[in-house]
């Protein structure tokens, strides 16, 4: 005669202390408990207000100047948040007055460039890219790598990235933008390195660094991987596909804890 399985002393209790995902959230009748669906209408309306958020421009360029970095401010072709959200493509390409000032600024070519743009979560951009160079600025020095050039982009997808890092002769472009908001994760920044930017680069070519919230990636520990990324991509001449983070795994450090220390 074949046994029960012995039961788990495990618990879905157990896994939600592991994961933010929605799971073992129980029903009354038909539906979901009151305070899960009100818990889940909440992080919507959040991830909505993040989408739609005032991006503080002025502030990031106040940020970076306090860290001695002087930017440019450049917009994309989307004229405003209903354009970006519905036109993508304006969103990858600089407008004529943009292109017109960073042609002025090109000069000899520089290692490396940086882009801090709006993206799907402009909360996110204006809550931790300023604390994430803050952390990034002192690894890189180490290596030897300085922020040649700043700027700061208003309806910038991703690839708009490619056209500014080519205007600026950047050897490597490293652009901080906000993520696509999530049901646990509103305010989530992402860190996007390309190897001597162009336009057309696909995302096969470019790493990507994510995840960074409260509640994610911490601010030291994503300015360690990025700075090795920077490093290791200049050094090899590629990021992408063609360069693995072989970074490792240093010992995190909470953004609370960051902040506090601040």
């Amino acid at each position: 005669m074949t046994k029960p399985p012995a039961s788990s002393s495990r618990s879905l209790t157990d896994l939600r202390e592991l994961t933010p995902a929605r799971v073992g959230l129980g029903r009354a009748g038909a539906s979901l408990p009151t305070e899960a669906l009100l818990a889940f209408t909440l992080d919507h309306a959040r991830a909505r207000d993040a989408v739609h958020a005032a991006f503080d421009s002025p502030a990031i360029v106040s940020g970076l100047r306090d860290l001695g970095l002087e930017a440019l401010e450049v917009h994309s072709r989307a004229r405003n948040r209903t354009d970006y959200l519905r036109r993508p493509d304006l969103g990858r390409t600089l407008d004529p007055d943009s292109q017109h000032l960073l042609e002025g600024h090109g000069g000899p070519a520089c290692r490396l460039a940086i882009v801090i743009g709006d993206g799907l979560s402009p909360t996110a951009v204006n809550a931790h890219a300023i604390a994430l160079i803050r952390s990034l600025v002192p690894r890189l020095l180490i290596d030897g790598i300085e922020i040649s050039h700043a700027v700061v982009a208003d309806g910038a997808r991703v690839a708009l990235g490619d056209e500014i890092g080519a205007l600026l002769g950047a050897g490597m472009m490293l652009m901080l933008i906000g993520e696509r908001p999530g049901l646990s994760a509103s305010d989530s920044l992402g860190a996007y390195l390309t190897f001597a930017p162009k336009v057309g680069r696909t995302d096969a070519e470019r790493n990507c660094v994510s995840n960074i919230h409260g509640a994610g990636l911490g601010y030291d520990e994503a300015a360690f991987r990025i700075a090795w990324l920077i490093r290791e991509g200049l050094a090899r001449g590629v990021t992408g596909v063609a360069l693995k983070d072989e970074s490792g795994e240093p010992v995190p450090r909470s953004i609370a804890a960051n902040s506090s220390s601040n």
